[in-house]
């Protein structure tokens, strides 16, 4: 049964990606944003140095809709609080790395997660060399 639960490309997750390429940016899907790092991440802004996670609710007990399952607690329980950890984990990995991790749950209204992630993105980019020789003249 559980093989069935996508781990990528599920439905909050393309909405988000289709908002952000229809604002012109272009990311990396389930990529390492650090290759020392063995965990993936959902959509990847590497100049910027952004990664996104797109979270379910149950899968990542999200605070605001997270209901405990009624059969096999203790199963999920567990579950769910070693995603939690893993979680928190990989972020604090990344950030140490040099990298703002954003968390847009899937209960979210896209086009504000989207403005968002494209703000980030956008105050992170580097400045680039054309950029530079205008800011000095």
């Amino acid at each position: 049964m559980m093989q069935a639960n996508k781990g990528r490309d599920t439905k909050p997750e393309l909405a988000l990606r289709r908002a952000l390429h229809a604002m012109g940016l272009r990311y990396r899907v389930c990529a390492r944003p650090v290759p020392e790092i063995r965990r993936k991440v959902d959509i990847v802004f590497g100049p910027s140095r952004v990664a996104v996670e797109v979270r379910g609710c149950f899968w990542h007990g999200c605070p605001e809709h997270c209901r405990p399952s009624s059969k096999n607690r203790e199963f999920w329980s567990n579950k769910i609080t070693a995603n939690r950890a893993r979680d928190r984990d990989t972020e604090m990995r990344l950030s140490e790395a040099g990298w703002l991790v954003i968390v847009v749950w899937e209960h979210e209204d896209v086009p504000k997660a989207a403005d968002r992630v494209a703000a980030a993105v956008r105050s992170r980019r580097p400045v680039t060399v054309t950029a530079r020789s205008s800011l000095a003249e």
